[in-house]
């Protein structure tokens, strides 16, 4: 189920009840309540006239709904969105059950549900973590890492990632660490950016022939290199299925007490 789109019908059917009312049946209870006054010479008494001027429950609801609905909607899809990462396909950045933000105007304002484009703010850049709708199935949410731009020509052999042709520095850490013993734990960098990623020396993973990354579409790969779902098997990113890049951790979750010590920045 869409979320997005019970939101927005939510909203919409709101805040018609609520528009409805402040033209039209407010002023007829109040008409109402008027005629009903005029037919006695001693006047409504209390209780009657509050019964003739109570607002139906619909009206009651959508009166207090739709401010909260509306604020809600704006937020989740101009400023902000929460997700929950059900896999470990971003680890070590990102662990299972870890609760992350999207900045959803970092590469542009898009309306909820059709996903038009209203206003073009910026571009991914490689090493942006970037949260986007899974081209095979729209409804499914991916998070992978962005490592090929439009026009870059990509490359994965014995697991070294190339872009345009140079090799991605990368330096190890840590053989078999603590979590996760059978990985090599490597420091890369890209674009700027920092971090950790995961390879399995004894899994020999995908190896991926140079391919250039069409115009209107990205490349992205798991930080989990040999434990992802990416780009390497299915294909490019189309720019109208970005939904935002992910910019922290504010919570982790994993069955029992919910914990924020883990709140971070994501890099």
């Amino acid at each position: 189920m869409d979320f997005s789109l019970l939101l927005v019908i939510a909203v919409a059917l709101s805040g018609i009840v609520y528009l409805l009312d402040a033209l039209f049946w407010r002023r007829r209870r109040r008409e109402r309540t008027e005629t009903a006054e005029a037919a006695t010479t001693e006047g409504l008494d209390p209780q009657s006239r509050e019964k003739l001027l109570k607002e139906p429950w619909p009206v009651d609801y959508a009166r207090s709904f739709f401010p909260v609905l509306l604020v809600v909607l704006v937020v989740r899809s101009f400023i902000v969105e929460p997700f929950q990462i059900p896999s470990g396909s971003m680890r070590p950045t990102l662990e299972v059950g870890d609760f992350i933000l999207v900045n959803k105007f970092a590469y542009g304002l898009r309306l909820p549900v059709v996903h038009t484009e209203i206003l073009d703010v910026s571009e991914p850049e490689r090493g942006d973590v970037m949260v986007f709708r899974f081209p095979n199935e729209p409804s499914v949410n991916f998070i992978k890492r962005v490592v090929g731009l439009p026009g870059d020509s990509i490359r994965y052999e014995g697991k070294q990632l190339y872009v345009n042709g140079e090799a991605v520095p990368k330096a190890l850490l840590e053989e078999g660490p603590e979590t996760s013993p059978q990985q090599l734990l490597l420091a890369e960098e890209m674009g700027g950016a920092e971090y950790q990623v995961y390879n399995n020396p004894l899994d020999p993973g995908p190896q991926l022939r140079t391919v250039v990354v069409p115009e209107g579409h990205y490349f992205t790969m798991g930080d989990n290199r040999d434990h992802s779902n990416d780009s390497r098997y299915w294909g490019f990113v189309p720019e109208e299925n970005i939904v935002g890049r992910a910019f922290a951790v504010w919570m982790h979750w994993d069955g029992g007490l919910p914990s924020f010590t883990s709140m971070r920045r994501i890099e």
